[in-house]
């Protein structure tokens, strides 16, 4: 079994709980992610799986209202 990757992604714009839910929901389906966290008192979205591409994972955060610094 492969090691998963992990990735770290801050965007000030997190603020609540409705935040942490448009996040998971919008990431829950990309290929190779198996486990999100969002931190809303540090504003970063913590993302583990396998084959992570950073920036596309920055670009969905983006287009859902969460952009990266």
């Amino acid at each position: 079994m492969t090691q998963q990757e992990q990735l770290e992604i801050q965007s000030s714009k997190i603020k609540c709980g409705g935040c942490v839910s448009a996040i998971e929901n919008g990431l829950k389906d990309f290929s190779g992610i198996t486990e999100i966290k969002v931190d809303v008192e540090t504003n970063i979205v913590s993302v583990k799986g396998n084959g992570l591409d950073k920036e596309v994972i920055e670009n969905k955060l983006a287009e859902l209202g969460y952009p990266a610094p």
